[in-house]
């Protein structure tokens, strides 16, 4: 206590001196501390870093400095160096990411991971074509897709990758053989041509042939012909636009009634040299099989029939008369078309370069066997080169870019498909104990004979684009573009004698082979100049461009058949006979002028001006040149003061309109001339010609009037954001064979037809930021198409060769068939609606039911998922359709053909309620007559409607410190995987019912960057 008592008051006794001599000392204190903070604060310091999305690093990130004007921008790895003060603050801005600032403090190393911002992408630019404008500012309708999207799929076509995502854009994918065709239509069929409905590809720049290069004789297996879009490698895809509207397409003129899709290729980026290479393997089979009869089953369906019929087994009937075990299976589906494809993909790319200068180089190789039987393979290769420069003083550019495929494809003559489903569950082995192919003593005609027919294919496609510009002032800018491509095709089918029963001794003579060789040349050079304004709080823009286009094509068709040997059926000089059946050499030219004029106000009201004068070769003196315009407007209402103050929760808002009118001129060349061809008559050494089609100086353009309305809304944010568009489309001035009087000695003449199609429908779709975290973010995508087609009107339709065809007020894909009725419950047989009641079923006047085979919508439903370094996307697509049932081309149920499982609901006795009739071998003329007429009746177009897990893509990223600076992701990839449909066939998709169905893919695969 003492002590305590005596040290409390020593400081009691200093406690006045301590007080005063801070009193004193503190302002000097404060004021040395503060000059000592402020030389601290304006001290100069270098802060690196890394910008990731979480997942990828991020190249051209701007880093700025708040309230100054020093700003860069992130390399190709994500990386970037500034110098600052302790005191600054550091914004980070990148188009589609939230925007981030973070003060430096006492960071050397300021890592940062941005977030995907749903407003920003409203100032994400738009590839429209001659222009880019920002995605808030569009007046046309425009829907993208981007590499990010195509490189989650394992497609070798972009068709392929662009299947669900696309509102108004549908397609078709119509087999699953490797390098087949696929269907599209933007916003429906606008011309009664079936091959007059394809849209205008451009690929930097550069158009680009929708003409398949090969031919019906040769391309059998792919029903018919290739996709020439095959050549393109999706993973060379910075991204695609398809323009739908006319505000969007009348600057392509005649070229862009059917929609355009403009196709980007990747570009160099500033930054190091960077290698980078994908490498991924996988395997693929059929989506669906049919559901067929067991032997069980197919047995007595056999036996019956010949109750039926009241007759005895014949000697041809092998699988019933003891000729063949009666014990025996086989899955025919299985054997033929049930194998694994495996599927091989190497991508490499190195790119790199400064901020003047950027290249890129790419490289592909892809490999694909089949599911046949069989080694055959189908193998693509493909080089991309891309270069830019820029002058120091930003006024003079140059792009340059070039892509080269060399396509390979190897695969059996014929699809059999077909087969796999007809034949006999009993039918023999395909091979004999010594692995020879086993005829059975000439009791059948073994399937795997169809195989030893090949049909084999070669593509070389070149295709080089180069744009010069030069900024003359701030606002005026001159550029011209240079396009070629190069494309040549060689296909050929064989037919060798060994396709054949050897019992029957055919030789070599009676083989034969289809051969055919297409190349197409073209060049074109676009001069334009552009100018752009700004005048108080309004801006305008001026383009002004021409075009000048050729393309030289031939295609030689020939048959050669009478070799003495098969081991020289690839040698047409070896034949006893070679025919030329298709010769010919065109050339197509081509000449516009185009423009557009802009003008938008205050950032809330736009008007665009876009048009187009078209001169062509294609149609006769006189109508070889027409005009094309269209005039889209647009309000952002979000802008508007009253809607600001009163509506916070809407972030954005927009109508928009536009109407105008673009051309079609997908007719081929020389069709308004006379033509001959030879008649193949040799008279005295001199083959003769004979007149195939008539002149017409009339022949001229089809014309597509266009008509849109759309609102694009935005709220909480854009965390939704909804867009709701109506179209009207009317195509007239059709292009068609009007008949001609047999004494003409011409069926018809090729003119223009006043009938007019129209199409009309509601596209939406629907952006959702579901959650948006740091470390899990979750966005949802999704379209919705409802379309209708109708033919408006068709002059003297009644009396022409297109009234079985056409009917005025529906849509131009129908069928019209006979109206089932049911079984005729005492006779066994089909009945159907005789709808002039004169007791008689026939063609003309009973098939009265219209059936539309056009999707009464579709669309897709996307998702991305990330959580830390994994990132899982879907894909479900849906079409609401009618199709073909799967029993459709299986026979008359009772034949030596094998039929669906739902065929054994059968009729057996009288008073009997069934879905099929009675069993018939093929005597009873009653029910084969029935039978053929339910094959033409309502009774046989079923619900094709699907929804389809399209795609699935798993990714995971491994952190740079594990492997020491190099990226490294492993990928997980699916297409195809779960179709859900009540459809009884084996794929509701494919409108080939003998077609082999889409495949499903599956692929795991190592992505790196070093």
């Amino acid at each position: 206590m003492k002590i305590f008592s005596l040290s409390k008051g020593l400081v009691l006794l200093w406690y006045p001196f301590i007080f005063g001599f801070y009193l004193f000392c503190t302002p000097t204190l404060a004021r040395n501390t503060l000059q000592f903070s402020s030389v601290q604060q304006q001290q100069q310091i270098r802060v690196t870093g890394i910008v990731t999305d979480g997942v990828v690093p991020l190249s051209g990130v701007i880093i700025s400095i708040k309230n100054q004007r020093n700003t860069v921008v992130t390399d190709f790895d994500g990386k970037y160096n500034i110098t600052v003060s302790f005191s600054d603050i550091l914004i980070f801005t990148y188009i589609g990411y939230k925007t981030i600032e973070i003060p430096v403090a006492r960071h050397l190393t300021i890592n940062v991971q941005m977030q995907e911002d749903a407003t920003a992408l409203q100032e994400v630019k738009i590839n429209a074509g001659y222009y880019s404008v920002k995605e808030s500012q569009r007046t046309g309708s425009i829907s993208k897709i981007s590499s990010k999207d195509i490189e989650k799929q394992p497609v070798t076509n972009v068709l392929a990758a662009m299947q669900g995502r696309m509102a108004g854009v549908s397609i078709t994918q119509n087999t699953g053989v490797s390098g087949g065709n696929f269907d599209i239509q933007i916003r429906g069929q606008n011309s009664l041509r079936s091959n007059g409905n394809r849209p205008l590809y451009i690929i930097d720049g550069v158009p680009y042939s929708s003409d398949s290069g090969g031919s019906d004789l040769t391309g059998i297996v792919l029903q018919g012909s290739t996709s020439p879009l095959n050549s393109i490698n999706p993973g060379d895809i910075e991204g695609i636009e398809v323009l739908k509207d006319a505000d969007a397409t009348a600057i392509y003129g005649s070229r862009g009634a059917n929609g355009v899709v403009l196709i980007t290729t990747k570009k160099g980026k500033a930054g190091k040299t960077q290698f980078t290479a994908n490498v991924s393997g996988g395997l693929a089979k059929v989506t669906r099989l049919m559901d067929l009869m067991n032997t069980e089953h197919y047995l007595q369906m056999r036996r019956q029939a010949f109750v039926n019929d009241g007759i005895a087994y014949g000697p041809t009937d092998y699988d019933v008369n003891g000729t063949w075990d009666q014990n025996r299976y086989t899955n025919w589906q299985k054997v033929l078309i049930g194998g694994t494809s495996e599927i091989n993909d190497v991508q490499a790319s190195l790119s790199g370069g400064s901020s003047g200068t950027q290249f890129l180089l790419n490289g592909n190789f892809h490999k694909e066997t089949t599911v046949f039987p069989g080694d055959y393979n189908y193998r693509k290769g493909n080089l991309l080169a891309n270069m830019n420069h820029e002058s120091e003083n930003k006024k003079f550019q140059v792009n340059f870019s070039m892509g080269y495929t060399a396509q390979q494809n190897n695969q059996p003559g014929m699809d059999i498909t077909q087969q796999g489903i007809l034949l006999a569950p009993n039918a023999p082995a395909l091979y004999d104990q010594k692995g020879n192919l086993n005829w059975e003593n000439s009791t059948w005609n073994n399937p795997i004979s169809s195989l030893e027919g090949e049909y084999i294919s070669r593509t070389n496609d070149l295709f080089a684009n180069g744009l010069l510009s030069y900024k003359i002032t701030p606002g005026l800018i001159t550029k011209t573009s240079f396009g070629f491509t190069d494309t040549r095709f060689n296909d050929s089918r064989t037919q060798p004698s060994t396709i054949y029963d050897p019992a029957y001794e055919v030789g070599s003579e009676f083989s034969s082979i289809y051969v055919n060789n297409t190349t197409r040349k073209s060049w074109i050079i676009e001069p334009q100049l552009s100018w752009s304004k700004k005048i108080g709080k309004g801006k305008a823009e001026i383009l002004i461009g021409s075009t000048f286009q050729q393309q030289n094509a031939t295609q030689l068709v020939q048959e050669a058949n009478g070799f003495s040997s098969n081991s020289l059926i690839y040698n047409l000089s070896s034949a006893f006979n070679v025919f030329d059946l298709v010769h010919s050499e065109s050339v197509y030219r081509y000449q516009a002028f185009f423009g557009r004029v802009n003008f938008s106000w205050n950032e809330r009201y736009i008007l665009n001006f876009t048009g187009r004068r078209d001169g062509s070769s294609r149609f006769g003196p006189g109508r070889q040149f027409a005009t094309f315009g269209a005039i889209g407007t647009a309000w952002l209402f979000s802008n508007e003061k009253f809607i600001k103050e009163n509506f916070d929760f809407l972030s954005f808002g927009k109508f928009r309109a536009s109407y105008g009118t673009t051309g079609n001129d997908q007719i081929g060349d020389y069709q308004f001339l006379n033509t001959y061809e030879a008649t193949g008559n040799n008279y005295g050494g001199v083959i003769g010609l004979e007149p195939i089609r008539l002149f017409n100086p009339n022949f001229g353009w089809e014309i597509n009037k266009k008509l849109e309305l759309a609102i694009e809304t935005g709220f909480f944010k854009d965390r939704i954001f909804i867009t709701v568009g109506w179209y009207s489309n009317r195509s007239s001035n059709q292009l068609v064979g009007i008949p001609l009087p047999a004494t003409t000695g011409f069926n018809s003449i090729q003119a223009n037809l006043e009938a007019t199609v129209e199409n009309r429908g509601i596209e939406l779709t629907l952006r959702t930021v579901n959650f948006q975290r740091q470390s899990f973010n979750w966005t949802s995508n999704f379209n919705l198409t409802i379309a209708r087609n109708k033919l408006l009107s068709f002059p003297d339709l009644e009396g022409s060769t297109y009234q079985n065809q056409f009917v005025i007020g529906e849509p131009l894909n129908i069928k019209k068939v006979y109206h089932y009725t049911g079984i005729n419950a005492q006779t066994g047989v089909y009945q159907f609606e005789d709808y002039n009641a004169d007791g008689l079923i026939t063609a003309v006047e009973d098939k009265q039911v219209i059936r539309d085979l056009n999707p009464k919508y579709f669309g897709g439903l996307q998702n991305t998922i990330t959580y830390k370094k994994w990132q899982l996307d879907f894909l479900f697509q849906f079409v609401k359709q009618l199709n073909y049932s799967g029993s459709y081309g299986t026979g008359l149920p009772g034949t030596m053909t094998n039929q669906p499982v739902t065929v054994t609901d059968h009729w057996q006795n009288p008073g009997d309620i069934a879905s099929h009739q009675k069993y018939s071998t093929g005597v009873n003329s009653q029910a084969v007559d029935a039978f053929y007429k339910y094959y033409a009746s309502d009774a046989m177009i079923t619900d094709a409607s699907y929804v389809r897990l399209k795609n699935l893509s798993l990714s995971y990223t491994i952190s740079e410190q594990v492997l020491k600076g190099v990226k490294c992701r492993l990928v997980f990839q699916g297409q195809n995987l779960f179709t859900f449909t009540s459809f009884k066939g084996a794929d509701p998709e494919s409108r080939f019912t003998t077609a082999l169905p889409p495949l499903k893919v599956f692929t795991t695969g190592l992505q790196f960057t070093f």
